[in-house]
């Protein structure tokens, strides 16, 4: 089995939608994708990454299955004390850069970075659902790795956001979220994928077949909208 993850497009935050500029994005990750022979389309129930993932799915005419547990991660603090950059994952992890602290650190949760911080929970949070998911797909966690239990191979794309994917992918590599966020950050509608063996009985973990590619928009501006 394959998974594509997608982050969404240029997005209205306030709005929780795509902008012109996200639904140009969207339509070129559509383009870039549309040969990946994809077979099931998974999205964030969040307007953003829905709007993204329609775009796919109206070129394969497939239908999107949203979930509730793809949204994007909340972050700030636990109990309501300051909490520095408000609690914004990717800058805590440059300050432990700065402070030649490792970003490999398994306990990264109970760290004083990240302890009070709500996205600890929330990543654990992911990581549960995501296992839950991948059931459904044919591959029990077990342990740190995944037992393949009847996969039905094919490719699935998963449309979600920085800081939601991240978390999906810290928990597939048992990678601590601080290292991904600062490793592996993705551009709008970049692409990664992932290839799981379908091998029944198979104790395996994924590889990496591409990381982050967010070439398709290379050029896309808002200028395309008046054909220029």
């Amino acid at each position: 089995m394959r998974i594509i993850f997608v982050r969404h497009g240029h997005p209205n935050y306030e709005k929780d939608c795509l902008t012109d500029l996200g639904h140009l994005q969207a339509q070129a990750a559509a383009e870039r994708l549309k040969d990946e022979g994809i077979t099931q389309i998974h999205a964030s129930s969040s307007g953003r990454a829905r709007e993204t993932a329609e775009h796919t799915a109206q070129l394969l005419s497939l239908p999107v299955t949203q979930h509730d547990f793809m949204r994007e991660i909340w972050w700030g603090s636990a109990d309501g004390e300051p909490i520095a950059h408000g609690g914004q994952p990717w800058m805590i992890a440059e300050d432990m850069v700065a402070a030649q602290q490792s970003l490999l650190d398994s306990g990264w949760g109970d760290s004083p970075y990240f302890s009070r911080n709500t996205a600890t929970t929330h990543v654990r949070m992911i990581a549960d659902k995501l296992d839950a998911f991948l059931l459904t797909l044919g591959y029990a966690r077990e342990g740190l790795y995944y037992r393949v239990r009847g996969s039905a191979g094919g490719t699935i794309a998963i449309f979600s956001h920085g800081g939601s994917s991240s978390a999906m992918l810290s928990h597939l590599f048992n990678l601590p979220f601080p290292f991904v966020c600062n490793a592996m950050p993705p551009d709008f509608t970049a692409v990664t994928i992932l290839r799981l063996p379908d091998e029944e009985g198979v104790l395996a973990s994924p590889n990496f077949e591409l990381l982050g590619d967010a070439r398709h928009i290379r050029g896309v501006t808002t200028e395309n909208l008046f054909g220029r």
